[in-house]
């Protein structure tokens, strides 16, 4: 039975090895992240009215403040990061907070 050093090790040597072109037939899975999205006043007011919940249910669920709500629909911030991801999966499903029961109606 191969130790846990020893298949750690022969990982890391194959992986060096495929880097340096020596290793062919490799099975390899590539991931690529979507960029983030940004996402204009107009469009983060849409996409609370379209889920139909008040700027204060909508800072509650996103985890924000509603002053910053506010002020992404104002357009003097813009949402970034975790807020532009959650932004464009609820822009693709207006129910996501309700299918997952974080909000019940």
């Amino acid at each position: 039975m191969e130790s846990l050093f020893e298949s750690i090790r022969q990982g890391i040597s194959e992986s060096i090895e495929y880097e340096r072109g020596n290793l062919h037939d490799v099975k390899v899975d590539k991931v690529v992240v979507v960029p983030l999205s940004t996402y204009t006043s107009n469009e983060v007011r849409e996409i609370r009215m379209q889920s139909c919940m008040t700027q204060r249910l909508f800072a509650e669920v996103l985890g924000v403040s509603v002053k910053t709500v506010e002020a992404w629909e104002a357009g003097v911030n813009s949402p970034s990061g975790i807020a532009s991801r959650m932004l464009e999966l609820l822009k693709r499903d207006n129910n996501l907070f309700e299918r997952y029961s974080i909000i019940r109606r």
